[in-house]
């Protein structure tokens, strides 16, 4: 790897286990190997570099979590509420795993009313991210129907933020995979009563 990879690479590393707020230019370039003149020589500033670690960072997690699905032989063919649990179930049982990069999530929504370049990196990233949830989630493809995808997405996106802040708050009450699929189940039945 070259140094703009190592400096990535490093500044992940950092915000995984010191947060956004508390890593320094020359923390990441400590976990790096790297040096100081390098971040701005590759990234133009620790700030470039910091949201497009954070960007990788989440962009990972949901390709592991699509990995995982695959490996597991999950495929769209099943029915959603079937792929909803045994996709909340992968979710669940990898959080402890994943709780730094939830830590890092949620301090990263708190930043950004203060860091306009933060809010606009996220932007188009974030809307991408809800085709994804979409397709893990409920099987909906994207491409196929994309309003569908975007629709479901936005529901996934604030039921996963929203399931995950109770995990790391309170892992004993938060909801169970089939929790959530009981839920959903009641809310469909009950739009349709």
């Amino acid at each position: 790897m070259g140094h703009r990879e190592d400096l990535l690479e490093g500044a992940k590393r950092c915000l995984l286990e010191k947060g956004y707020a508390r890593t320094t230019a020359r923390d990441v370039v400590a976990a790096s190997g790297t040096n100081l003149a390098s971040i701005g020589y590759h990234y133009g500033s620790k700030e470039a570099l910091l949201n497009l670690a954070f960007l990788k960072v989440t962009e990972e997690w949901g390709d592991a979590l699509t990995e995982k699905r695959d490996a597991d032989g999950d495929g769209a063919s099943r029915p959603p509420l079937d792929q909803f649990r045994d996709t909340w179930q992968r979710v669940i049982d990898g959080f402890e795993e994943t709780r730094p990069v939830w830590r890092l999530q949620m301090e990263v929504v708190s930043r950004i009313d203060q860091d306009p370049e933060l809010r606009k990196a996220l932007l188009g990233p974030q809307r991408e991210g809800r085709g994804s949830l979409a397709g893990n989630m409920l099987g909906i493809d994207p491409e196929k129907d994309p309003e569908k995808a975007r629709v479901a997405g936005l529901f996934c996106q604030a039921l996963l933020t929203g399931v995950m802040v109770q995990w790391l708050m309170d892992g004993e009450s938060a909801p169970s995979a089939q929790d959530l699929t009981d839920g959903l189940q009641a809310v469909l039945e009950g739009w349709e009563s």
